[in-house]
């Protein structure tokens, strides 16, 4: 999944040479916590960006109409490619601990992904919201297990949504299945037949 499928193209932006006060009444007017900060001429061309928190040592001062936003805007922020992965805007996100990404293609300002959408594809990833039964699994340390696995949830007209794993020691791995909503009593015992451990289920 591209972050150019999941970011939000027309970006609210603000002029480097406005006020911060201007900047809070229109994040307040369009209910973001983010603004790209722009050229004067040029609406592409970001210099960089202001958000709520970088904003809040100024909410005290009573001459926020004269404060530029060139004054407090964050000069040099961290970005991404259209064509990159969401699992690596998330992962950026998290390491540096910031709240949104300006993504930019060949030095333009193109759209901005957010914690909000890179949850939404999270979500649409793992099929959260759709109609599914669940298996969780110790999976066995062959090859082809998963292969195995995909063919005897086909055999009983169902389909993997979902594949999670989380590593419960060295050598155990406990894997979470989310199916298309189905009957899970005989592909559970197929399951345990062929020498799977079915943790729990959820239907």
């Amino acid at each position: 999944m591209k972050v150019k499928n999941w970011m939000i193209k027309k970006v609210i932006t603000i002029n480097k040479r406005a006020t911060v006060q201007e900047a809070l009444k229109l994040m307040k007017k369009h209910s973001i916590r983010h603004l790209p900060v722009i050229e004067e001429k040029n609406k592409h061309s970001m210099v960089g960006l202001v958000t709520e928190s970088s904003l809040r040592q100024f909410y005290l001062l009573s001459m926020l109409e004269k404060i530029s936003i060139q004054d407090a805007m964050i000069s040099d922020p961290l970005s991404i490619d259209p064509n990159a992965n969401i699992e690596l805007a998330a992962s950026l996100i998290h390491r540096h601990k910031v709240g949104c990404l300006p993504v930019i293609e060949n030095e333009k300002l193109v759209g901005i992904i957010t914690i909000t959408d890179i949850l939404a594809a999270f979500i649409e990833m793992m099929g959260i919201l759709k109609a599914s039964s669940r298996i969780d699994l110790e999976l066995k340390d062959k090859e082809g297990a998963v292969e195995e696995i995909s063919r005897i949830i086909r055999e009983h007209n169902s389909e993997i949504i979902s594949i999670g794993m989380v590593n419960q020691s060295p050598r155990k791995k406990l894997h979470y299945l989310r199916l298309k909503k189905c009957d899970l009593e005989p592909i559970v015992k197929s399951l345990r037949e062929h020498g799977y451990k079915v943790v729990s289920v959820m239907n």
